[in-house]
């Protein structure tokens, strides 16, 4: 995990000064941070807290007396690309960190974990978005810290218990307090409880058919031996628990509601607090009023609103990613221009491309592992259906039952809200559900790997291996590195990627 951990960061801080200028929605963030810094009121179409966490960031590099080689006045300040995007590489480099946490926690296996983390790392738009100042790493990584926080209290009793249900809900209120999508965390979270309260009563109404049949008998018997004797009803030998979805169900619904639904929204309300000091044109809630107007009038998913909008639908088999920079230049000594268009197209005979896309191999087959996943699941019902002509569910979910279901849900919950949205939507609006899809991916190639069988155990290490060599073929693009047109287009396999 150490290893990990240093080659994430190693790939989030190396060349960040590259491009001096503002690149992609930076225009927007990095400004807005900047604003916190010179008490510049302003209009943001989103909660608050990444720009202050940006805004915190460019503060404390501004203080270090170092790394400011090249600057320019973008922000609204003379700062250093280095300034306003540090923070987030340091904060992207911990993401492979917790969802490696929470594979553990699931299953408390070290070897999911470990992969889990590494399949993470080795993702091309969770390393783009951690290099430059934008909000989208920080709604992940507070929304997995609510799960993981979560998953540690179901492990704990008592006031233990209590102290990490508090931080969950904390962390749920700070994803949320990035962005509104941040919300399908939490939705996640009450999900996958309502699910295990579903089995539980499914459990418990077969139990009490069990219990009464088994009874009749016994006293049938008793009956025809000449007495009857005092029953006892049969034993219900509960496993300890496995994973710490096993004990969804002692959280009751006030317990919810206090630790996920009141922290949570106390916290996304104490966060707007400095905002809307700076910014006194709209209270409380007519600055939700004005930010939900804003978001409806972007326009539907359509290259005419955007050429980089992307529906839903295309999201998980990457069909649209989106170029955050690109210029050309004559040579690769030529400095590139801090604000500009490239030039005319044929001219440049290098090219320096920022793309927001994933590694390949890595999403296509991670949405191959969530299908899996939902197959299983749908099998453990179907199967008994077919057999015993009444629909049921194991009397005991296994421990990789139980994953199944959390993954599923929490993809399902991610994913799913976007299909009523009709504004103009990008591919990283996908990456709250991506983290699951790299869980479910881990999954089977740990369940490969752990095999009986040869077969399975080398399906296991050539899934590894094309992961590993697709994100270092393509790693060019993510860093901004400069290619040869061959280069760049040996890389497009599509025209939908340009």
């Amino acid at each position: 995990m150490l290893g990990i951990f240093i080659l994430s960061l190693a790939l989030r801080f190396w060349g960040l000064e590259r491009f001096n200028t503002l690149v992609f929605d930076e225009v927007y963030f990095a400004k807005f941070g900047n604003n916190y810094l010179t008490h510049t009121p302003f209009f943001n179409a989103h909660p608050p807290l990444s720009q202050y966490i940006i805004g915190i960031g460019i503060w404390i590099g501004s203080h270090i007396p170092f790394w400011h080689d090249t600057v320019n006045g973008l922000t609204g300040s003379m700062r250093s690309p280095w300034t306003y995007r540090w923070l987030n590489a340091l904060t992207g480099s911990f993401i492979p960190l917790v969802v490696a946490a929470i594979a553990y926690q699931l299953s408390y296996r070290r070897s999911f974990a470990i992969i889990a983390g590494l399949f993470t790392a080795c993702d091309g738009i969770f390393l783009v978005e951690s290099r430059y100042a934008l909000s989208n790493i920080y709604i992940v990584i507070f929304g997995l810290l609510g799960h993981w926080f979560l998953l540690l209290a179901l492990e704990n009793h008592n006031r233990r218990r209590s102290f990490w249900l508090v931080f969950a809900g904390i962390a749920f209120g700070a994803s949320v307090g990035t962005k509104w999508n941040g919300l399908w965390f939490l939705s996640g979270a009450y999900l996958i409880w309502l699910a295990a309260w579903i089995i539980r009563g499914i459990h418990s109404f077969s139990n009490s058919k069990l219990f009464l049949k088994e009874a009749g008998e016994e006293l049938e018997s008793r009956i025809e031996e000449g007495g009857v004797s005092t029953y006892s009803p049969p034993s219900l030998a509960f496993p300890l628990s496995q994973t710490p979805l096993q004990n969804l169900t002692q959280l009751n619904i006030f317990q919810m509601l206090f630790y996920l639904g009141i922290i949570p929204a106390s916290i996304y309300s104490i966060i707007w607090i400095p905002h809307l000091q700076l910014d006194k044109t709209y209270g409380f809630i007519e600055v939700h009023r004005q930010i939900l107007k804003f978001h409806l009038q972007l326009g539907g998913n359509s290259p005419n609103v955007h050429p980089y909008c992307a529906a839903w639908y295309k999201w998980p088999l990457m069909t649209r990613p989106m170029a955050y920079y690109y210029q050309t230049a004559e040579s690769i000594t030529e400095p590139l221009p801090v604000m500009g268009p490239p030039l005319p197209a044929g001219t440049g005979k290098v090219i320096y491309d920022v793309h927001a896309m994933g590694n390949p191999f890595l999403w296509w087959f991670g949405v191959a592992a969530i299908l899996f996943l939902v197959g299983m699941l749908v099998s453990q019902t179907i199967i008994p259906w077919v057999k015993e002509k009444r629909f049921s569910v194991p009397t005991t979910l296994s421990v990789d039952t139980w994953i199944g279901l959390y993954l599923v849900i929490n993809y399902t919950a991610n994913l799913a809200p976007w299909v009523e949205v009709t504004r103009c939507a990008f591919i990283y609006h996908y990456m709250c559900a991506l983290v699951f899809v790299f869980l479910a991916i881990a999954w089977f190639v740990d369940q490969c790997l752990r095999s009986y069988y040869q077969q399975l155990r080398v399906l296991g290490v050539t899934i590894t291996f094309i992961i590993l060599a697709a994100f270092i073929f393509w790693m060019p693009i993510y860093l901004g590195l400069p290619l040869s047109p061959d280069g760049y287009k040996l890389r497009m396999w599509f025209n939908s990627w340009i």
